[in-house]
């Protein structure tokens, strides 16, 4: 099932044409892909809907390819669930920062200390396409071992 939530439909879609161009059964792909539009409620696209209602993998291919080279912007429900993903992490370092300064050694009585820690892991609300999709916008940096970073500023 689609969460618009959570997945980001230009990842859903681009899978659907890997799943056309290569698969065996087109119009399972072809109604995920009706699923997924119908989820995503991304009404302003009228070349999207039209490349889904007529099931013309070229014209999805071209949209595709348009969003994944940055050539066209994303949809908005995707802008929307990276917003809110980068929004989390940003929440999550910065607990585990405050954590790591409140922990003991600072002392009640003197100035404190900086935490060194510059990543944590992702949240798992949000399935690994949206963290990939942020490195690959340089919106996050891919440490080792599942550990994200913000990038240098």
């Amino acid at each position: 099932m689609i969460e618009p939530k959570f997945d980001l439909l230009s990842r859903i879609l681009r899978d659907v044409l890997a799943e056309i161009r290569h698969g065996s059964d087109p119009d399972k792909a072809w109604a995920e892909a009706e699923r997924a539009w119908a989820a995503s409620r991304e009404e302003d696209d009228i070349e999207l809907f039209v490349a889904i209602d007529e099931r013309d993998d070229e014209a999805l291919a071209a949209i595709v390819h348009g969003w994944m080279s940055g050539e066209r912007t994303l949809p908005k429900v995707d802008r929307e669930v990276l917003k809110r993903a980068l929004k989390a992490f940003r929440k999550r370092l910065k607990i585990v920062r405050l954590d790591s300064e409140s922990s003991a050694g600072g002392g009640a009585m003197s100035a404190g200390r900086q935490s060194s820690i510059i990543g944590v892991a992702a949240p798992d609300q949000y399935p690994q396409e949206v963290w990939d999709e942020l490195v690959r916008q340089k919106r996050l940096v891919d440490g080792s071992g599942g550990i994200y970073e913000l990038p240098p500023e």
